[in-house]
């Protein structure tokens, strides 16, 4: 079996190896160098960012305000370059090299905007990808979240870079090659010698992009495991003359898969890459918006350490890795790798790339700004992640009334609709009044698009009863905290269950109630469960709303990835809920909201506060 994928993904195997190198604009250079001159040590740098989402500003635009958190961190591009700029005044420009690790095109309205408002393209550049050139990056990693808007604004946006997007395990399905480059291996100049320092940067990318964007990749990619493809493709790195090996992988460092066994590779995997693939000096690791300044993990086969790092998400913070190397019989050797991460909070913006992309900035805020309807009343999602809210009702009311409208007529019409929605923002809030398109956008900040699938009573059960894994056990009725009842350490959560993994459902025209009794054991806790009044039949016939991310079986929850699919016209939830207000003009939660659902212990109300 190749190590592309469960089927050769590679015609040939490695035989064919020249011939995919040559694809990708790759010749043998593995011949033996004399590098002559001077044999004093040499110290490299590898600067990384990962998880940028779309930040360029240090900007919230959901709030229209600056960003600001608890920890007072600072976000975007233009405080990462102030850190790049010193760093290599420091070190020096040409032993300085910056990559990054993936979700890049996603994650703000500055996004969204270029992606979906007025698409890029001829004349229109991505301001991430103005940005990324102007700091003269080397090298980026694809994202899972690059695919979001599908492989046709991916390709431009990978054209519009001065550099290369790389993804070794990001395959082509009808050529069994990598859509992308999978490496690159960049000269560094070594004062004194008459060849270069080969730096090598292998891409890879995260095998859930199967499950979470398969619309946008099924039939076109597979996204085989990062331990398969490192094993393969660092060999043809080392042979290519690659001194030094970095690896540049939208994983997470700590074991673990959202998507349960869906998948025979792991979504967080580079821990593995880096104890079981040889040659690898270091990893900057992306995907699970974690800080590691520095994490050393033993390779079994050689022995030798392999140094991780992750600078947080979205520009937060800047890895450093500093990799001291030696002359060599063929080229030179590592002799040691060290890393940090500096704090963006540190530093100014840089003037540069803020006038570079302040006028993109602004035709976004005047977008987020503008006025699409009003509400009756304020709500808040502050609460929504352990009680009924209107503000999630708001969501599920608009998904589950656009699919009763596209099932008029259809042979599903007369069976009754929930939906489903997530509290993906604690801070997102509808205002009394006016209603911008930040304030509705806030309340979905993801991209999703709507589906309809089939769901039995019993299907519904399971659905609510794995929701419900979201919840620490209790002792008592309380009082808590809410950190003290929510995000729930689990096998595939070894870092607490995220938000948007715990799901609320609703009725459309009749109430979904049920309660959640946290004295009971998981997989027991669904209580109280009923439809329109009456006890929830278990061999009844219902359409759920769910948005694509789920229904493609992220999370793992039951009885979605292999659903009856009745509705899915890839129109996106939060354009849907933008396009409701600006229809209707008003928000007025005595249409939609109730109080369907709560939390209990042994039947007792859960004390909440705080």
């Amino acid at each position: 079996m190749s190590p592309l994928s469960r089927r050769s993904l590679i015609r040939g195997g490695a035989a064919s190896a020249a011939a995919v190198l040559a694809s990708v604009g790759f010749t043998d250079t593995a011949a033996a160098r004399d590098i002559g001159g001077s044999t004093d040590p040499y110290r490299l740098t590898v600067l990384g960012t990962t998880d940028l989402h779309g930040n360029i500003f240090n900007w919230d635009y959901f709030k229209d305000a600056e960003y600001d958190d608890t920890p007072h961190n600072d976000v975007g591009l233009a405080k990462v370059s102030t850190l790049v700029e010193a760093v290599r005044t420091e070190r020096g420009a040409a032993s300085t090299l910056l990559i990054d690790a993936g979700d890049t095109i996603q994650g703000t309205p500055l996004a969204y905007y270029y992606a979906k408002v007025t698409p890029i393209g001829p004349g229109v550049i991505h301001p991430m990808a103005a940005a990324m050139n102007a700091m003269r990056y080397d090298a980026a990693a694809l994202g899972n979240h690059e695919f979001n808007y599908g492989i046709p604004l991916l390709r431009t946006f990978e054209q519009q870079l001065n550099f290369p997007l790389l993804g070794a395990n990001a395959v082509d399905v009808a050529t069994g090659r990598p859509a992308f480059r999978p490496f690159v291996i960049k000269p560094v100049w070594v004062p004194g010698r008459w060849l270069p320092l080969w730096v090598g940067v292998l891409g890879l990318t995260n095998p859930g992009i199967a499950i979470w964007d398969r619309a946008n990749v099924e039939g076109r990619m597979e996204f085989p495991g990062l331990v398969e493809q490192a094993a393969y493709w660092v060999p043809i790195m080392k042979q290519l003359g690659a001194d030094v090996v970095v690896v540049s992988a939208h994983s997470g460092a700590d074991t673990s898969s959202s998507y349960g066994d869906a998948l025979p590779w792991p979504e967080n995997a580079a821990t593995l890459v880096a104890e079981q693939v040889p040659d690898i000096d270091a990893i900057l690791v992306g995907h699970a918006h974690q800080e590691i300044a520095e994490r050393r993990v033993v390779n079994t086969v050689t022995g030798r350490e392999v140094v991780l790092t992750e600078p947080l998400r979205w520009g937060m913070r800047l890895s450093v890795l500093t990799i001291d190397v030696r002359p060599a019989a063929r080229g030179f050797e590592v002799t040691s790798v060290t890393a940090q991460v500096l704090n963006s909070n540190t530093v100014a913006e840089d003037p540069a790339v803020v006038e570079l992309l302040q006028a993109d900035h602004q035709v976004v805020l005047d977008y987020v700004n503008s006025v699409v309807g009003t509400s009756a009343v304020a709500m808040s999602a502050a609460t929504a992640r352990y009680e009924d809210t209107a503000a999630i009702d708001f969501v599920n009311y608009v998904q589950a009334d656009a699919v009763r409208t596209v099932l008029t007529g259809t042979e599903y019409a007369a069976l009754p609709v929930l939906s489903i929605a997530a509290p993906f923002n604690r801070e997102a809030a509808i205002p009394q009044g006016d209603v911008s398109v930040r304030d509705v956008a806030g309340l979905y900040i993801f991209d999703n698009t709507l589906q309809a699938v089939l769901m039995s009573g019993s299907d519904v059960r399971e659905y609510l009863e794995f929701s419900a894994r979201y919840f620490r056990a209790v002792t008592s009725a309380g009082p808590f905290t809410p950190d003290e009842v929510t995000n729930a350490v689990t096998a595939t959560a070894p870092g607490g269950t995220p938000d948007y993994n715990y799901d609320v459902m609703g009725g459309l025209t009749a109430p979904l109630a049920y309660r959640i009794d946290l004295g009971q054991p998981v997989g027991s806790r669904i209580v109280d469960l009923t439809y329109a009044g009456a006890p929830l039949d278990p061999a009844g016939r219902f359409v759920i709303a769910i948005n694509n991310y789920r229904a493609s079986g992220g999370g793992s929850f039951p009885h979605t990835a292999d659903a009856t699919v009745v509705y899915n016209a890839q129109v996106e939830i939060r354009q849907l809920i933008i396009d409701w207000v600006t229809a209707n003009g008003t928000i007025d939660p005595a249409v939609f909201a109730s109080t369907d659902w709560s939390l209990t212990y042994q039947g007792a109300p859960l004390q909440i506060s705080g």
